[in-house]
C-alpha cells in the first residue's frame, strides 16, 4: 500500500483557471468539490458541457503532483500549487501512474476513485507561455502521456486538510492505463 500527503487544497466557485488555496475542503459523495465550479452529478467543464451536458461527471476532482510543480518551476516557471486548477496538490505520489479504478482515501473519510487523466488545454499556454509543451510527455509506447494530473469522482464524503494521508488502494489485476477523461 502507497501513501502519499495533501500538500494544499483549492476550489473556485466560478469557472476560472487557477483554484485558491483553502484551508480545508468538502468533498462529497457523487458530487464533487462543495463550493467549486465542476462540483455536480453531470459535466461541468465548460468544453464537455457544450459537446453533451448530459454526460457523467468523471472529473468531480482534479489532483496533482507537486513534484510537476517542481519540475517545471525548476525550469523557470512560476507555477504555485492551484495555479493549474487542480483541488488536492499531493506530495509523495505518483499520480500519473496510478491505474484507472484506484481507489484513493484521503485524510480520514474521503474516498476518490480515478477515473482518468486530466487533458492539458490551451490555457495552461496564456497562463505562462512555454508551460504546455512540458506537460504532455511520452509513454514507453511512444503515445502521448497527459501529465497535468489526474481525475476523480467522490465516492466517500469527508473533509480534506493539507498534511492529511492519501492512502493508495489499487484495484484487482489486470490495470488499465490511465487514458484523457
Amino acid at each position: 500500500m502507497k501513501e502519499g500527503r495533501v500538500l494544499a487544497v483549492h476550489r473556485n466557485p466560478v469557472h476560472g483557471f487557477s483554484k485558491g488555496s483553502v484551508d480545508r475542503i468538502e468533498v462529497v459523495e457523487g458530487l464533487g468539490v462543495t463550493g467549486d465550479a465542476h462540483m455536480g452529478v453531470t459535466v461541468k467543464h465548460r468544453s464537455r458541457v457544450k459537446a453533451d451536458p448530459t454526460q457523467p461527471n468523471l472529473r468531480q476532482v482534479h489532483l496533482i503532483a507537486a513534484e510537476l510543480l517542481d519540475e517545471v518551476n525548476a525550469e523557470g516557471f512560476d507555477v504555485a500549487p492551484g495555479a493549474l486548477g487542480e483541488n488536492i496538490t499531493t506530495r509523495g505520489l505518483d499520480l500519473i501512474g496510478l491505474p484507472k479504478g484506484t481507489l484513493l482515501q484521503v485524510g480520514p473519510d474521503a474516498v476518490i476513485e480515478v477515473t482518468g487523466l486530466r487533458n492539458p488545454c490551451s490555457q495552461i499556454e496564456n497562463y505562462r507561455a512555454g508551460l504546455l509543451k512540458l506537460m504532455v510527455g511520452k509513454r514507453a509506447d511512444d503515445t502521448p502521456l497527459l501529465r497535468t494530473g489526474i481525475m476523480g469522482v467522490v465516492l466517500k464524503s469527508g473533509e480534506i486538510h493539507a498534511d492529511d494521508a492519501v492512502v493508495v488502494h489499487l484495484p484487482a489485476k489486470p490495470h488499465m492505463r490511465l487514458e484523457r477523461v
